[in-house]
């Protein structure tokens, strides 16, 4: 993170020509979440909008682990409400979040080194035959066209192992993976951690992708650059409560970090609307 005042998102027009009318994709309603007597999420309010990326930040403790598996169906919510599309939903496994059309990819990225790129793309939904074997044929093409579409061109082979490729390109495999399955929300947990400058280009160029077919991004990230250059809104949680969010021409770095490491708005600085709701 820099102390520039000034860092703004190369992505404010796309914010501001994107649909803000009607409901969001997805809607949190005073969602909590406690494990015995420690409440790790305390009435969170937040909409993600289709077609928008949404970067949620916040300093270590502050929540974002425990609001992506609520949201990703891994643990239900102590209380609250989550509505999709308009209509409340109750996801009691990430089967029924992937189902809904909800697709996490985590920091570990969840891929087999030792499967090709098709067979990790396909796997656990792989097209069989009249005869019940393997449609490699059809697998390959539709794997093919799903990175075509996503313009991911630094793929050599789609047969080579999964393991040789770099970190970036491995981002890239997760995600279009998560597009096959029709997802319409992808959640990507530090996707740009310990990746180079160039492979960091290609995770961000990817998102920007995304939202522009219309699929929203929630993004949680620690690399506030990263943030700015692709997010149209931001969230931001202090020990489990949503403090601020709005869009991300709103702020600037150090007025989120302020947000990030004491809860409070910074001087100068009115607390948002939205978070004043939640």
């Amino acid at each position: 993170m820099t102390g520039n005042d000034e860092v703004r998102p190369a992505t404010a027009g796309r914010a501001s020509s994107a649909a803000t009318d009607g409901e969001p994709l997805l809607r949190l309603k005073n969602i909590g979440k406690n494990f015995g007597p420690v409440r790790a999420l305390t009435d969170i309010n937040l909409d993600i909008p289709a077609g928008q990326v949404t970067a949620l930040v916040g300093d270590n403790g502050a929540g974002k682990s425990t609001m992506i598996k609520t949201i990703s169906g891994i643990w239900e919510p102590s209380h609250g409400e989550i509505f999709w599309q308009g209509k409340h939903v109750n996801f009691h496994s990430p089967r029924d979040a992937t189902d809904t059309g909800i697709a996490t990819v985590y920091q570990d990225l969840a891929l087999c080194d030792n499967l090709d790129i098709v067979e990790n793309m396909l796997l656990g939904h792989e097209l069989l035959t009249r005869a019940h074997l393997l449609d490699e044929i059809t697998m390959e093409k539709t794997a093919k066209k799903t990175l075509s579409d996503l313009r991911v061109t630094t793929v050599r082979n789609i047969r080579q192992p999964v393991g040789s490729l770099s970190g970036g390109q491995r981002q890239a495999i997760a995600v279009a993976k998560a597009v096959m399955l029709d997802a319409k929300l992808v959640i990507m947990d530090e996707p740009t951690a310990a990746l180079g400058v160039s492979q960091t280009a290609l995770v961000l160029d990817l998102i920007e992708r995304l939202a522009s077919r219309g699929i929203a991004v929630l993004v949680i990230s620690h690399n506030l650059t990263d943030v700015f250059q692709v997010a149209d809104r931001l969230a931001v949680l202090y020990l489990g409560r949503l403090v601020s969010s709005g869009p991300v021409a709103d702020y600037d770095t150090n007025s989120t970090v302020t947000w990030m490491t004491t809860g409070a708005a910074p001087n100068g600085h009115a607390a948002t609307s939205e978070s004043a709701e939640g």
